[in-house]
């Protein structure tokens, strides 16, 4: 069983901007990074994602937003997550049935938060099948980002999620912190993990993404959490 942390979400680097949480109740908008040229009736937009936003008072999208495409990847309401399967997702591309994935993302706290941002896990996938694009149907392009685009790559890769225990959280995960000059996971939260590939749990920028070392006592920790799963991108759709 292996076990890894993918960053997703809209951020500085890719978006300019970060989307809201609620730091008490750790409710929060899921905002993809923007995205290119996609097919004709395959479409997904920003402007979808306004209605999550307005439950978050003072928070709207940018200008430079508003009107763009959006990579919606992962795709919760299909439980779908596309990736090169060269470098980033070199290691996703022999995934198996029962390994996982963790998504996480930097969110900006709607209320006090001690730093600026707040780093929480706000998915999980139990993987069900790891396939490359050039395997998937025309019928099926409509459900993830990678096929949605005007140009495929046919070595990119799609893994689709076992419905029932996968999911986007309903309530964050808050498992940051920031600690000598960057996010890292918290010093507790890493001891219960049993650690991640990067040294000191780094979580704030990488090419590759963060493997757990202990992937069984994460799944020990998270269940813990008694995570609600929705198989939807936000739950006011």
């Amino acid at each position: 069983m292996r076990g890894i942390l993918i960053r997703v979400g809209v951020d500085q680097a890719f978006g300019g901007w970060n989307a809201p949480v609620d730091p008490r109740s750790r409710e929060f908008a899921y905002v993809p990074i923007p995205e290119g040229p996609q097919r004709r009736g395959l479409e997904t937009r920003y402007s979808a994602i306004e209605p999550a936003l307005s439950r978050f008072p003072g928070m709207s999208l940018p200008a430079s937003l508003v009107t763009r495409a959006t990579h919606l990847d992962p795709d919760f309401a299909y439980l779908t997550y596309g990736d090169n399967g060269v470098r980033r997702g070199r290691g996703l591309a022999d995934f198996k049935k029962d390994d996982f994935l963790v998504f996480f993302a930097g969110l900006r706290p709607a209320g006090p938060w001690a730093d600026p941002l707040i780093y929480a896990v706000i998915g999980f996938y139990r993987v069900q099948q790891c396939i490359r694009l050039s395997d998937i149907p025309r019928e099926r392009w409509c459900e993830n980002a990678h096929t949605r685009r005007t140009e495929h790559r046919s070595t990119d890769i799609i893994i689709r999620a076992e419905p029932g225990v996968s999911g986007r959280l309903r309530r964050c995960i808050v498992i940051g912190e920031w600690r000598d000059r960057a996010y890292r996971v918290r010093g507790d939260i890493l001891d219960a993990w049993g650690g991640i590939s990067y040294s000191n749990g780094y979580i704030q920028r990488s090419a590759v993404p963060p493997t757990l070392l202990h992937p069984e006592r994460f799944l020990s920790w998270f269940q813990g959490h008694k995570p609600e799963l929705l198989a939807v991108n936000n739950p006011s759709e």
